[in-house]
This record gives structure tokens, C-alpha cells and sequence, in this order.
């Protein structure tokens, strides 16, 4: 029985592609932790109080869950934005941008739609102490809007 070795061939690396692929990328994280950022400022003028002490500090429940569903609402659209959007850098980022935002405003009034005909009222719902069925069933609206705010991008 004789043993075959191979030689791997690494081929080579190309530099500059290289380079521009890393300043892509941080360029397209960049744009996709500002929308998220604008999306978390939205979602706070949207609800009673500040969003971020009640979340981080006073340990709300039901702020956390709309925060939480609110982050992953936007980054179904942040990361369909991006993964759709045009194959040159610069036509792409600008893609990018103006999707995720039109995402976070569409998120915002799709906020304002559920806290118009849900019944109850959201303001009510973010400053009960107790975990509440009406946040999980608000951020779970969330996350099913942003999927067809997603699937719509073109």
C-alpha cells in the first residue's frame, strides 16, 4: 500500500481586494449600527420615559422586550438591506442607508398603527412593573412587520 501526498495549492492572495473588502465592510457596519441607533432613538420617543433607563437601569420587563423585538425587527431590515442592495460600494451603501432608514420609519408607524387599534394602550403596557403577554405579543408584531418590510426592500 502506498501513501499519496498532495501538495495544497494556497493560490494567491490578492492585497488591494483584500483592503477594499475590509472597508466595505466596516463601512456597511457602520451605516447598519446607525440605523439601529435611529431605530432605538424612535422606538424612545415612542415610549413613556427614557427607554434607556427604564430598560438598563429600573429593569423593566416590558420595555426590554419591545427594545429587544425592536432590534431584531431592524436588523431583518438592516441586514436584507444590505445583502440586497447594489453591487457597487458606494450606489450599495447609499441603498443601504436609505432602506434601513425608511425601515425604521416604517417600524415606527407600524408602532403608532398597533398602539391605535390594539386594545389597551401602549404607554400602559411599557410602565406595568410585571412582565406583561401584551409586550411579547407587541414585539412579536414587530418582528412579523419587519419581515415584510424586509421582503418588500427592491
Amino acid at each position: 500500500m502506498s501513501t499519496t501526498w498532495q501538495a495544497l495549492e494556497f493560490g494567491s492572495v490578492d492585497g488591494a481586494a483584500l483592503g477594499d473588502g475590509v472597508l466595505a465592510t466596516l463601512l456597511y457596519f457602520a451605516i447598519g449600527f446607525a440605523v439601529l441607533a435611529l431605530g432605538f432613538l424612535a422606538l424612545d420617543l415612542l415610549t413613556p420615559g427614557n427607554l434607556r433607563t427604564q430598560v438598563y437601569t429600573d429593569h423593566n420587563p416590558n420595555a426590554a422586550i419591545l427594545l429587544g423585538a425592536n432590534h431584531l425587527a431592524l436588523a431583518i431590515i438592516v441586514v436584507t438591506s444590505i445583502m440586497t442592495s447594489d453591487d457597487s460600494l458606494g450606489q450599495g451603501l447609499v441603498d443601504s442607508a436609505v432602506y434601513g432608514v425608511l425601515g425604521v420609519v416604517l417600524q415606527a408607524v407600524a408602532l403608532r398603527l398597533l398602539d391605535a387599534f390594539v386594545p389597551g394602550n401602549l404607554r400602559d403596557v411599557v410602565n406595568t412593573p410585571r412582565m406583561t403577554g401584551t409586550a411579547w405579543a407587541i414585539g412579536a408584531s414587530l418582528v412579523a412587520i419587519a419581515a415584510v418590510n424586509a421582503a418588500a426592500l427592491s
